[in-house]
């Protein structure tokens, strides 16, 4: 299959999937809030708002016509004012989505180097105490929830300790830099404004820590069984009867190898970090997209919430076909189909 026709036949999938997961949200929120004109009115409504409101967003119409119109305006990339910000949605999304990227960027960073280091020196000390230490610690991890390993952490290293920041992007005294990026401690860096950067930085290390802890597992499991397998090949053994040092042995050919498989899973790893961000934002009051789709939630805001939804989908749909295409880049051997 030729990398052309393979793209093609991908984007068709995404975009059926996009919708699929569109749609699933729409149901869902229109049986949690049968009549939502009434909630973005607020605390007292009047009547001539909770009729604009239903007129606006076609409320009264039925639901196939109503999710009709929300993807012709998705589609088109008008979403439309957000009624409880009143706000254009696309406006929030372009505030608060960089400073979620940047939270998984950092995750992604503290994931491959803890993930590589742990998995390397699990595989070196294979079925002794430290190999059992780190398997059993990323078996922890891995099988908690992702708020509460954060609230762990809070409570350990912001609330008892006191070594870093509980909460926020940065010292709220410090007035933020000019949005470059978006993102808070990316714009700092850009513009020298020092003491914000490293403010942002010790905010931002908690929240990272914690959503790289529930994920780390996975790479750390990989590379420790990918180089434990590559150690019994005849190249390996080659190596060893050349007289090369064991640091040459494991880290210019045993590991080597074993990131090729860990590359192409780390794609995915990244889509699940951004849909994971929602509960660790709102455990450190990050204020990015997880943080505002709570917001939205507890407003029963669901344009927002059928917003970032797409925003969210759109993320592990596309590192989705970046895992693939990494598959066939890293490994030629590995064929597109």
């Amino acid at each position: 299959m030729g990398l052309t026709s393979f793209l093609i036949r991908r984007t068709i999938n995404m975009v059926i999937t996009v919708v699929g997961v569109i749609f699933i949200m729409f149901i869902i929120t229109h049986v949690i809030t049968p009549n939502p004109a009434v909630a973005w009115a607020g605390p007292h409504p009047v009547p001539s708002i909770v009729e604009a409101i239903t007129k606006e967003y076609h409320l009264n119409d039925p639901v196939y016509v109503q999710f009709y119109y929300f993807m012709l305006a998705v589609f088109e990339g008008n979403w439309g004012e957000d009624p409880m910000y009143h706000q254009p949605i696309i406006q929030l999304i372009d505030v608060y989505f960089p400073r979620t990227l940047e939270l998984t960027i950092a995750a992604m960073i503290v994931i491959i180097i803890l993930g590589v280091l742990t998995g390397a020196i699990a595989a070196v000390r294979k079925n002794t105490p430290t190999d059992y230490t780190i398997r059993t610690f990323y078996l922890i991890t891995w099988s908690m929830p992702p708020f509460l390993v954060a609230m762990l952490l809070q409570l350990a290293i912001a609330y008892s300790l006191k070594l870093l920041p509980a909460t926020g992007l940065a010292n709220p005294l410090l007035p933020p830099p000019k949005p470059i990026t978006g993102m808070p401690t990316v714009d700092a860096l850009l513009e020298g404004y020092w003491p914000y950067f490293w403010s942002s930085l010790r905010h931002l290390i908690l929240p990272a820590t914690a959503l790289a802890l529930v994920a780390f597992g996975i790479i750390s499991r990989l590379i420790r069984n990918s180089m434990i397998d590559i150690a019994s090949k005849p190249f390996i053994r080659t190596a060893i009867m050349k007289g090369l040092k064991e640091r040459d042995i494991v880290f210019k050919h045993m590991l080597r190898n074993a990131l090729i498989p860990a590359i192409t899973v780390l794609a995915l790893t990244f889509a699940s970090l951004l849909a994971g961000a929602v509960v660790v934002e709102d455990v450190f009051s990050w204020t990015g997209m997880g943080w505002l789709l709570t917001q939205a939630l507890y407003q029963q805001d669901y344009p927002l919430v059928m917003a970032g939804t797409f925003i969210v989908a759109i993320g592990v749909v596309i590192s989705n076909l970046a895992a693939d295409l990494l598959y066939a880049i890293v490994d030629p051997r590995i064929k597109l189909e």
